[in-house]
């Protein structure tokens, strides 16, 4: 049985993923700051290793894992940037690496994870048929299985995000985060809510297909249809076994937001204009909900965490476009 996620278990995994992930830079947005009357602060996970937040949590969950285990292999499932990640840290440590990922993948994220090595299995209409395969996988071929989300190691690391924050801004009240499977949000909300439970944790996902936000409205897990969007980093189920992430999200968040598909781009156009920043739909989402004022309870010095930038050049070009 797997020790409870802690304060302390965030510090353990920042010396551990110190030789794979880096400390990224935490910058005050001037244009967000005098639009809104308070203290806005970017958190750039889009200068992240692999281009995303999530490095730290597929290298805390790698090196957790037994030299025997390590030597079998592991698998996982993922909309792309968590493969790349568990890819390039299983390159690094010389494990093998399948990710079985669902058919509206979009092409240039599995050409990432494929470069890195990974084995790629295109496998069912969605995230959890995606997930479904690759527990079959681990069970015939005695891999590791490597939740993107719902793991004490991936939370943890994840969590150091957190720890970054409360360093870098010891005056933060309010922290602004994507949300999908909870992972990030959670572990982030784990590690600012110990050191000072009056901190606003504020979740914002896109409203096509929010499984978790309805998840925690109806007080377990269901399942939505997956729909095409902006934030496909952010699409999939939680998974119906759960264990950890719906968790952590029902007891530590304050505020739940949902964006358009219009609000999306709008994020995605203000970082890349005026931010100077390329940010993926689902990492853009907590700008976003700042940008469109869509957070009841904002508070006077905020961190807005911009989590990826893998997103595809042509798109991206066509978004910003689209605004001129």
């Amino acid at each position: 049985m797997s020790q409870p996620i802690t304060l302390r278990r965030i510090y353990q995994a920042r010396g551990t993923i110190a030789p794979y992930a880096v400390r990224t830079p935490l910058v005050r947005s001037d244009a967000l700051s005098d639009m809104s009357g308070r203290d806005i602060f970017l958190k750039l996970e889009t200068a992240q290793v692999t281009g995303a937040f999530k490095i730290r949590g597929a290298a805390n969950r790698l090196c957790n894992l037994t030299p025997a285990a390590q030597a079998r292999g592991v698998v996982t499932v993922s909309t792309g940037n968590h493969g790349r990640a568990v890819a390039q840290v299983g390159r690094a440590l010389g494990i093998r690496v399948v990710v079985c990922v669902p058919e509206l993948v979009l092409p240039h994220k599995v050409a990432a994870m494929a470069k890195l090595g990974a084995e790629i299995v295109v496998a069912g209409a969605n995230q959890d048929e995606a997930e479904a395969h690759a527990a079959d996988l681990a069970a015939r071929e005695g891999l590791t299985m490597v939740s993107p989300f719902d793991d004490p190691d991936v939370i943890a690391g994840q969590g150091t995000i957190g720890l970054e924050i409360l360093e870098d801004l010891p005056a933060v009240d309010t922290v602004v985060a994507p949300l999908s499977g909870g992972g990030l949000l959670g572990g982030i909300a784990l590690a600012v809510k110990t050191a000072d439970p009056d901190i606003r944790v504020v979740g914002v996902s896109m409203a096509k297909s929010p499984v978790m936000v309805e998840s925690v409205k109806a007080g377990h897990v269901v399942q939505l249809p997956e729909e095409p969007t902006l934030a496909d980093s952010l699409m999939g189920g939680i998974g119906l076994d759960n264990r950890h992430s719906f968790e952590l999200i029902r007891r530590l968040v304050d505020e739940y937001v949902l964006l358009s598909e219009e609000e999306i781009a709008t994020a995605m156009r203000f970082a890349f204009l005026t931010e100077r920043q390329i940010v993926e739909g689902g990492g853009a989402v907590a700008l976003g909900a700042v940008l469109h004022q869509k957070i009841a309870t904002l508070g006077a010095t905020v961190v807005v965490v911009l989590s990826g930038r893998n997103v595809d050049t042509d798109k991206l070009l066509t978004i910003v476009g689209a605004g001129q």
